[in-house]
């Protein structure tokens, strides 16, 4: 069985108590980065064998994982933070195993998107998710560009290093409208800021930011 568990984004407590379960029960957990998860786990005592799966060995490593599942072995796959396959590895592993039949099952949870949305006044009844926006500024412009016209709330996460130059082409493409970031969600330093990206980039130009942002651009957000 090949099990889908989603981590807490920040708050370790947010775990769910089936996913400790299943994160015990498993032969191996298959984690993008073993010494993040290894935290989670040592909070739990949970000792069971931890593998790297990562973006960059992700094609290698999902082959071997799917012949230890067709051997009879049960595998949990967990990301850094959030669930597996949403912007972080996991998508691959499991169209292996649905091609190839493999029993799967999810243990749902945190997702930074979905946090993100519940906190943010904007519009939930309709949104879409885009992962990262571009990281070269031509295609980033582009891509907003295409959101000019779009009703329902715009979701995408962004590197702190690149926020300001996001900001600025938000601004300069979508005619400075209002914007909601939201960073280090169930963390200390939690943080949510709505207001026109320009004075964002305000903001943020005199307290640099810092931790995985999300940002949301909604026509109806005030």
């Amino acid at each position: 069985m090949l099990y889908i568990v989603s981590t807490p984004i920040g708050n370790l407590k947010d775990i769910t108590l089936r996913a400790i379960e299943t994160l015990k029960s498993v032969d191996l957990i298959a984690a993008e980065d073993t010494r993040h998860t290894q935290i989670l786990l040592k909070a739990y005592d949970i000792t069971t064998p931890l593998t790297s799966y990562y973006e960059q060995n992700e094609f290698s490593k999902s082959k071997y994982l799917l012949d230890l599942l067709r051997a009879g072995k049960n595998i949990a796959v967990v990301t850094d933070a959030g669930t597996p396959g949403i912007s972080d590895p996991g998508f691959l592993l499991i169209k292996l195993a649905q091609e190839n039949n493999i029993p799967m099952t999810v243990i749902p949870g945190p997702t930074a998107l979905i946090a993100a949305l519940s906190l943010s006044g904007a519009p939930a009844h309709s949104f879409v998710f885009e992962g990262f926006l571009p990281v070269k500024s031509g295609a980033r412009q582009k891509k907003l560009a295409g959101f000019k016209s779009e009703e329902r709330t715009v979701i995408f996460y962004e590197a702190p290093h690149r926020v300001l130059k996001t900001l600025e082409d938000i601004k300069n493409v979508l005619d400075d409208p209002m914007v909601v970031c939201a960073r280090e969600l169930t963390k200390k330093f939690e943080e949510l800021k709505k207001a026109k990206a320009s004075d964002l980039i305000a903001h943020f130009s005199k307290n640099p930011p810092k931790g995985e942002f999300v940002i949301l651009l909604s026509p109806f957000v005030q």
